[in-house]
């Protein structure tokens, strides 16, 4: 019998009304789901309300939320501001095919926050975002090749779906051309030597890069790493992509780039830019790159990077954003949430010193992982390639049925919100601690 066989029992016995949907969504979803990350076996689980930093399935259930849509929702579930700042714009109007000030703003309110931004392109998902950079960066060195480091998530976009899964040089996924793929070369996360020497060997357009890796537990990138490789992309005339999708206006107001005071030429944003609940993404950086999309300035299609979009920049979405991002400027909600990351760290790691349980515990600020490794990773290689998938796996299902959810079993990381209280970290850290209790007893028996 696993170690999780009792939990999912339970999970089993408490979702009934989650277990009769999923057999209704795979009559007309493949797989029941919309995206494989939230399948969840023998059944995903269905919600049907939120609010703040809970959310109710549809069974009634109630459950911490520590996945937080994405870990976009930085303001919690049905943050009041922003959803009435949706309810106004969508009476006036939530789509237009048109240019509008909200977008004007919005870009505006990202150079006010991000120093490296000077210009900003808005898409629809942090994934189109990627692909339209690639695009960009293609077309201002006139270079075919990219870097992206092992491990690093940019989307399910075909030139950067690379060395996501373990083993990294295994496909992503079924469909992507070796002509596609092939001109995507990996890099070493957090390996220095490494990474210089394949960059100083090729002539790549740009490094895309995400400063601290969701699937690695949220363990960052070394200080010295992140210098290294914008050294080595300005001595070689590449150019540096950060991938800010989930750390852009979260750890700062100025993201992840702004505590290493490591500066890219362009940033890649989504969840938090669309209030938290629109689709979004954007591309920014210096105006001399971007100016490579500029039809006033590339009349002839053939000679700028094309972006556009139905949706891109639409009122709803730019308004959303807004809202949100003037609520973050001050940075006060990003140093408190970072505060409560530093305690929920100390906090699971004393949990797991009592319990006696083999993990590690990574993250910055108020993104965190708990890594059952043989020694402490330093690298998304580290955290898939170590992980005792057993103990994952049953950790998951044993939070789940205790009213704590997080998305993964296989690698447990968790963001807060502004509605985390040191009560839910504390609970948090006291379900580690009798998890581990529990896993001492039966692996000695």
């Amino acid at each position: 019998m696993a170690l999780k066989d009792g939990w999912v029992s339970r999970y089993l016995e408490m979702t009934k009304k989650s277990e009769a949907l999923f057999r209704r969504a795979v009559q007309s979803i493949p797989g029941g789901v919309n995206y494989p990350l939230r399948y969840l076996a023998p059944h995903p689980l269905y919600a049907s309300r939120a609010e703040g930093c809970y959310f109710w399935d549809v069974d009634g259930n109630r459950y911490v939320d520590f996945w937080m849509g994405h870990f976009a929702l930085i303001m919690g579930h049905a943050y009041r501001k922003v959803v009435d700042a949706a309810k106004e714009q969508l009476e006036l109007a939530a789509h237009l095919g048109l240019e509008h000030e909200w977008e004007i703003m919005l870009a505006e309110q990202v150079k006010k926050m991000v120093r490296s931004v000077e210009q900003i392109r808005f898409a629809n998902s942090g994934t189109e975002a990627n692909m339209y950079a690639v695009r960009a960066v293609r077309t201002y060195t006139g270079r075919k090749e990219i870097g992206k480091l092992e491990g690093c998530w940019h989307g399910g976009y075909d030139a950067l779906h690379k060395a996501v899964s373990y083993p990294f040089d295994a496909p992503s996924s079924a469909g992507l051309p070796e002509e596609v793929t092939g001109l995507t070369v990996v890099l070493p996360f957090n390996d220095v030597d490494g990474a210089v020497k394949i960059i100083r060997s090729r002539r790549l357009a740009a490094v895309f890069v995400e400063l601290v890796p969701s699937q690695g537990a949220f363990h960052p990138a070394d200080a010295e790493f992140v210098k290294a490789l914008r050294e080595v992309c300005d001595e070689t005339g590449t150019l540096l992509v950060f991938d800010e999708v989930i750390t852009g206006f979260r750890l700062s107001p100025g993201g992840a780039q702004e505590l290493y005071r490591v500066y890219p030429d362009l940033t890649i944003f989504g969840k938090i830019l669309g209030g938290g609940f629109m689709p979004m993404g954007a591309f920014g950086g210096r105006s001399e790159i971007m100016k490579c999309l500029d039809p006033t300035r590339y009349t002839k299609p053939s000679e700028r990077s094309f972006h556009g979009g139905t949706y891109a920049g639409n009122p709803l979405a730019a308004r959303c954003g807004y809202t949100l991002l003037r609520e973050l400027e001050s940075g006060e909600i990003q140093e408190r949430l970072n505060r409560l990351g530093e305690y929920a760290r100390r906090k699971i790691r004393g949990a797991v010193e009592r319990s006696g349980l083999k993990a590690y515990v990574t993250g910055v600020g108020s993104l965190l992982g708990l890594q059952f490794t043989p020694s402490p990773p330093r690298s998304p290689r580290d955290t898939l390639s170590g992980m005792d998938k057993e103990l994952a796996e049953a950790l998951y299902y044993y939070m789940l049925v205790n009213g704590v959810y997080y998305i993964s079993p296989h690698v447990p990381h968790f963001g807060l919100s502004a509605p985390h209280t040191e009560e839910h970290v504390d609970r948090l850290a006291e379900l580690v601690e009798d998890f581990g209790r529990i896993v001492s007893r039966e692996r000695v028996h």
